[in-house]
C-alpha cells in the first residue's frame, strides 16, 4: 500500500515538471492544429457522407466507403495512391504485404538503419523460417547508423556495386537503443541516394510516426510509406488495419499480394468499419499530440528521478515512444506493471514476461487498451535484456497519461 505521502510527493513532482513544459507543450499544439487542418480538408475534398459509413461483407465489391477512405488517406499523407484495409492485422503484415509484392527472387534489399524491428527477423531471413523472403531468394543486406544517422558514403558506394531494388527505412526505433531518425535525415539520404539510383525503390516504415511533425516521407522523396492503424493514424478508434501508400504501381502491386492478382483492390469487405477508420484519422492529430505531450511528460519527470531517457524532453520529436533505461529488470518489470494499474481495461492485471511471437528475447508488455496491441494508447514494453529500456507509447488523452505516469512511477517508488 502506497503511503498518501509518498502519492502526494510523486503529484507535487509531476506537476512541477509540467509547469515547465509550456514551450514543448506549445509546440504540440501547434502541430496538431497544422495536422488538423489537413485532415479536415481531405474529407470535405473527397465529400466523406454518412452514406460513407456503410458496411459490404464476403467479397466486398462496390464498397464506395472503403474507396473514398483510400481517397482521403491518400491526401492526408500526400500519397499517389493508398491501400487501407483491416485485413491487415498490423503494420508488420502490411509490410510484409509490400515487401513480398514489391521483391522478386535474385533481387537485393537493403536496410540503411541497421537491422529492422524484431518481428520482421523471420519475414526477412535474419531469423531462419522457411516462408521468409530468404527462402524465396531475396537477398537481405543491410547498413547500420553512424552516431544515430546514415552512413552516407557507405550507402552511396553499395548503390554503384550492384543493382539494389529496394531500400528498407524505419524512422522510429524499435526495440534499438538508438534515437529515432527525423524527417529532415530522411529527406538528406533520399537526395544522396537519387544522385546514384533513380529506380531503386525508397519504402519508409512510419509507423509511430504520423502526425507528430507536418510532414510525411513521401513529401520527401519517398516512393512508399507504411503504417498500422492502431498506432497514429487510428487515432484509438479504428479496431485493427494498417495502410500502404505512395506511388500508384506500387500500391497496386501491394494490393495484388494482400488479395489476389486479377482483382487486387476491388475486392475486400470492411465487415462494419468504416465509420471507425474516418473517425480514427478524424481525431488522430488530437490524440497524437496527447501521446506527444505524455511521451515529454515522461520523459521531463523520469530524467529528474535519475534515469536515462531517449528523447529528452528538450529535444524534437519524431515519434510517440519515450524510452527509459532502468539497467535493471526488476524495475522495469514494475514500471510496465504500474502502466498497466493505471490504465482503464484490466488494471488489475499483473503483466509478466513470456515468450511472445516474433520476438527472440522474452517481453514484458503492458497495455490495459480498449484494443488489443493498441500502442497509440498508453503502453509500455520491452526486451527482458540488458540495460532494460522500456518503452513507452501512446495515451488517448493527455490527462490519461499523465495518471498513468504517476501510477507507474508509484510502482518504482523505491526510486524516489
Amino acid at each position: 500500500m502506497v503511503s498518501k505521502d509518498l502519492e502526494s510527493k510523486i503529484r507535487e513532482l509531476v506537476n512541477n515538471a509540467e509547469n515547465e513544459l509550456t514551450e514543448q507543450f506549445d509546440k504540440a499544439e501547434e502541430i496538431c492544429q497544422y495536422n488538423s487542418e489537413k485532415v479536415l480538408e481531405a474529407f470535405q475534398k473527397n465529400r466523406v457522407t454518412e452514406a460513407d459509413f456503410g458496411s459490404t461483407t464476403g467479397y466486398g465489391y462496390g464498397d464506395i466507403g472503403r474507396e473514398k477512405i483510400e481517397k482521403v488517406f491518400a491526401d492526408v499523407l500526400k500519397a499517389e495512391d493508398c491501400i487501407v484495409r483491416g485485413q491487415f492485422i498490423s503494420g508488420t503484415h502490411a509490410l510484409t504485404v509490400a515487401l513480398f509484392a514489391f521483391l522478386r527472387p535474385g533481387d537485393t534489399m537493403l536496410s540503411i538503419n541497421g537491422k529492422p524491428y524484431d518481428t520482421l527477423d523471420e519475414v526477412i531471413g535474419i531469423a531462419e523460417n522457411p516462408s521468409s523472403l530468404k527462402s524465396f531468394g531475396v537477398q537481405y543486406e543491410q547498413i547500420d547508423l553512424i552516431d544515430d544517422d546514415f552512413d552516407y558514403d557507405q550507402i552511396v558506394n553499395r548503390l554503384k556495386q550492384s543493382k539494389i531494388k529496394l531500400i528498407e527505412i524505419q524512422r522510429s526505433k524499435g526495440y534499438a537503443l538508438r534515437k529515432s531518425i527525423s524527417l529532415e535525415k530522411v529527406e538528406r539520404v533520399i537526395k544522396k541516394i537519387r544522385e546514384v539510383d533513380n529506380d531503386v525503390i525508397i519504402m519508409i516504415d512510419n509507423c509511430y510516426c504520423e502526425f507528430v511533425g507536418k510532414r510525411e516521407p513521401l513529401e520527401v522523396g519517398a516512393d512508399v510509406i507504411v503504417g498500422s492503424l492502431i498506432k497514429n493514424l487510428g487515432g484509438g478508434i479504428a479496431p485493427n488495419g494498417a495502410y500502404i501508400a505512395g506511388r500508384e504501381d506500387l500500391v497496386e502491386l501491394a494490393a495484388e499480394r494482400l488479395t489476389v492478382p486479377g482483382e487486387g483492390r476491388g475486392v475486400g469487405p470492411t465487415l462494419g468499419i468504416n465509420r471507425s477508420l474516418l473517425q480514427g484519422l478524424f481525431l488522430a492529430p488530437s490524440v497524437v499530440k496527447a501521446s506527444v505531450k505524455t511521451a515529454i511528460l515522461t520523459s521531463k519527470v523520469m530524467e529528474e528521478l535519475g534515469y536515462k531517457v531517449e528523447p529528452r524532453y528538450s529535444e524534437e520529436r519524431v515519434d510517440i515512444v519515450q524510452t527509459i533505461e532502468f539497467n535493471d529488470r526488476e524495475k522495469l518489470i514494475k514500471y510496465c506493471q504500474g502502466i498497466q494499474a493505471g490504465s482503464p481495461i484490466d488494471s488489475d492485471s499483473l503483466p509478466e514476461p513470456c515468450d511472445t511471437p516474433g520476438y527472440l528475447d522474452q517481453i514484458i508488455m503492458a497495455s490495459g487498451s480498449f484494443t488489443q496491441g493498441s500502442s497509440i494508447e498508453l503502453s509500455c514494453d520491452g526486451p527482458l535484456r540488458a540495460p532494460f529500456v522500456g518503452f513507452q507509447q501512446g495515451a488517448l488523452t493527455y490527462e490519461y497519461g499523465k495518471l498513468g505516469l504517476i501510477k507507474a512511477i508509484l510502482e518504482v517508488k523505491g526510486e524516489i
